[in-house]
């Protein structure tokens, strides 16, 4: 399957991201196209149908609210052939249910990136009901070309991963503003202390995926016996205070995603 069309129906902040990295990786603008009922201009200057197009296209990447998936199912139906693959980065929308809404598609993918896709920095979990070996291999330089591909096998782990993979930055953008947040009730001025905390956690993730040792392993070769750096470990050690709180974390995220396919299920 050689890519030269997709349709975008729910073009907001994650599709937009993706257009952004697959721009940046080299992907022509002309190959992206977006339906919308009322707009008539989008971001990044792509072609917009208002109403549904009378063609069909190797990919559409479905990127509405989960609700609303039952209000775009009919219009989809009439760009879908037989070599149509639908790419969903709908969180707790399962193959399943969007094999149901989607017979007349090729097969279907769950694409989940997270919003460094824009930056070709997104790691993107992929799983597919319904596809040949030339559109998985498709798919796979699609994702790659936005970070990297992450193929999941069970499904019934794929709303942890989107937990870890997808909700994650924002996870992560919530402790550098309590590393920031913290220095700044000890004494630094606050703009001062979200930029050094900025910078760090910028130039620490650069170094973990770099290098050949675990993050264990990194903060275990950072923190010196006795040192500053252990002392602070300490306290984040404690009781795994910190990696129970980051647990329930997850398993909130997670358990969302389950009620989410619940009810894509029953409205299916």
């Amino acid at each position: 399957m050689t890519f030269s069309k997709m349709l975008i129906v729910g073009y907001g902040t994650m599709t937009g991201a993706m257009v952004e990295g697959w721009l940046r990786a080299g992907h022509s603008r002309d190959s992206f196209e977006v339906y919308h009922p009322t707009k008539t201009e989008v971001e990044r200057g792509l072609a917009v149908h208002n109403t549904w197009p009378e063609a069909q296209y190797d990919f559409v990447l479905l990127g509405v609210k989960p609700h609303m998936i039952d209000d775009v199912a009919g219009g989809i139906a009439g760009v879908c052939g037989a070599n149509t693959a639908i790419l969903s980065v709908l969180a707790g929308v399962e193959l399943d249910s969007l094999a149901s809404r989607f017979p007349s598609a090729g097969g279907v993918v769950r694409f989940m990136p997270n919003l460094a896709v824009a930056i070709g920095k997104s790691p993107n979990a992929l799983m597919a009901k319904g596809i040949g070996e030339e559109t998985r291999a498709e798919v796979t330089k699609l994702a790659s070309d936005l970070g990297t591909a992450e193929w999941i096998e069970d499904e019934a782990l794929f709303d942890l991963v989107t937990a870890l993979a997808g909700s994650g930055p924002g996870f992560v953008y919530r402790f550098i503003d309590a590393l920031a947040a913290g220095a700044t009730r000890l004494g630094l001025p606050a703009e001062q202390a979200e930029r050094l905390a900025v910078a760090m956690v910028d130039g620490a993730g650069s170094l973990a995926a770099g290098s050949e040792h675990s993050p264990r392993e990194l903060a275990r070769r950072v923190a010196s016996p006795g040192g500053m750096t252990q002392k602070g470990l300490d306290v984040l050690d404690e009781g795994s205070a910190l990696q129970e709180l980051v647990t329930e974390c997850l398993r909130a995220a997670r358990d969302r995603g389950r009620e989410m396919a619940d009810s894509a299920r029953k409205n299916g």
